[in-house]
């Protein structure tokens, strides 16, 4: 018996990486009957309802990139209490420089940070129905939420401002 044990121990080698990417790549499925998405009796049969799952999921990711970018819209927008400090700082050349910092805050009753919290908890949960629906594996489903998500990047973040501070040294 305890031979059995010992020639079982080392016929058994540990999975590598390419075992466990192989299992994992055959894990995704591409069938249109039986998938079920989210919640126990919300079943896909059939190959119209897998179409329409997936404009459905599609449309989910883009509202989830737009909640994404229209959040930070808002937040520069109902800014307030903007302050500016100076403070001198020795030049290379012996001229004293002057820099600025702005500090922005945001009062915390306020209506608008109201509506961040709960535009907040909306990107929350339909994060993580778009992260229930990928772990479905079914191929389908998964592309719709990737396709998804870079058509909201592409039709929201367009005109995100992008600021570069020459002074950051960890870009």
């Amino acid at each position: 018996m305890d031979h059995m044990n010992h020639s079982m121990h080392h016929s058994m080698a540990p999975p590598t990486k390419q075992t466990l990417l192989h299992v994992h790549i055959e894990s995704v499925t591409a069938t249109v009957h039986n998938v079920e998405v989210l919640f126990a009796g919300l079943l896909i049969n059939s190959p119209g309802e897998m179409v329409g799952a997936c404009i459905g999921v599609f449309l989910l990711a883009v509202l989830y990139e737009g909640l994404k970018i229209g959040r930070e819209a808002l937040l520069r927008r109902n800014q307030v209490n903007v302050r500016y400090n100076s403070m001198p700082l020795p030049g290379s050349d012996g001229t004293v420089l002057m820099e600025t910092h702005k500090t922005v805050g945001q009062r915390m009753l306020s209506p608008s940070h109201f509506l961040q919290t709960a535009l907040h908890i909306i990107q929350v949960v339909v994060s993580y129905f778009l992260m229930l629906i990928f772990m479905t594996y079914n191929g389908y489903l998964c592309i719709a939420v990737a396709a998804g998500a870079g058509m909201g990047y592409f039709l929201f973040s367009w005109r995100k401002a992008v600021v570069v501070d020459i002074t950051e040294h960890c870009h």
